[in-house]
């Protein structure tokens, strides 16, 4: 066929075409909003953005990784000085250093996913407007990402309560993995639907760094539960309120993966004060509220992220 014979069957429209109308395609999105199980069904562009978190957290930065372990262990060195030497608030607490150190590592981990995944949507913004992929993928991509540094901590954690006297079997493994998913569920629910937030107004960027700064004084960390399970406050609503707390429950619950089993038999880890009453059925309780809450964040991030685009033209 020659090419003027070609254009001509191409411009040739049959006769019962003609006057038909042609109905438009339904408009739908560039990409299926399943929220965070679409998130884990694209597990390959999950591990892409991890890695791209990692190597600009370190671009430039000569050792990289090992702030992992500097950062915490000077964190750890402030507060065992203060809090163990000067003010000597831990004689009565056997392996205070383990204490503490159990409640820095994970708390840090809550803390810097909270704080890095409210600015995930802001600080990805250049691929929020230009592809298409679920954008609950930038603050669950930070969880992933703090996790990732806490596990140097976690690992020197263990080893030193092995140390110390430590021996796991399934009841201190059930309650550190049910402490760690207490946390990765509340972590990644407010860093959810603050990031959503913060992309609207940008003060809640500052908002969480003031939240953040009473993290550390309201669990049991630098000080034992028992301090106030056998204070005044004991039986009224204010430990009702304090062991709402999910964080709190997390905390005692790897308190009693790490830290109890190497000081059994020595005060505060022993006796009506050492650990509230039924701590994992409220570590259950809690569990299940976790999901609540998770489901319930991914919700409204949902119904913030249409304008997205649009809010972070500038």
């Amino acid at each position: 066929m020659t090419t003027s014979e070609g254009r001509r069957s191409l411009l040739t429209v049959p006769s019962e075409a003609v006057g038909v109308r042609v109905e438009d395609a339904p408009l739908v999105p560039p990409f299926s909003s399943g929220g965070l199980h679409d998130v884990f069904r694209r597990r390959y562009l999950l591990r892409l953005l991890v890695r791209k978190e990692i190597q600009a957290r370190y671009s430039g930065s000569f050792f990289g990784l090992m702030w992992s372990y500097v950062m915490p262990f000077v964190r750890f060195s402030m507060y065992y000085f203060v809090i163990g030497l000067v003010l000597n608030l831990h004689s009565n607490v056997p392996n205070f250093a383990i204490h503490i150190f159990c409640g820095l590592v994970f708390v840090h981990f809550f803390t810097e996913t909270f704080t890095s995944g409210t600015k995930a949507i802001v600080r990805n913004k250049a691929i929020v407007r230009k592809m298409a992929m679920p954008r609950e993928m930038f603050p669950v991509a930070s969880m992933i990402v703090s996790a990732v540094h806490a596990f140097p901590q976690a690992l020197i954690l263990v080893v030193a309560s092995i140390a110390a006297g430590f021996r796991p079997d399934p009841v201190t493994i059930g309650a550190g993995l049910l402490g760690f998913a207490i946390l990765a569920l509340f972590a990644t629910g407010l860093a959810l639907v603050f990031s959503g937030w913060n992309v609207y107004f940008r003060d809640f960027g500052q908002v969480v760094s003031v939240l953040t700064i009473f993290t550390h004084w309201a669990v049991p960390m630098i000080y034992p539960y028992s301090k106030l399970a056998e204070s005044s406050l004991g039986g009224t609503w204010v430990q009702t309120v304090y062991l709402a707390n999910p964080l709190t429950e997390a905390v005692l619950l790897l308190q009693r993966a790490f830290w109890v089993p190497t000081c059994e038999g020595q005060a505060p880890c022993t006796g009506p004060y050492a650990m509230p009453p039924d701590l994992f059925a409220r570590g259950a309780v809690m569990l299940v509220i976790g999901v609540i809450f998770l489901l319930l964040c991914q919700w409204m991030f949902t119904r913030m992220e249409s304008r997205f685009a649009e809010r972070l033209v500038t």
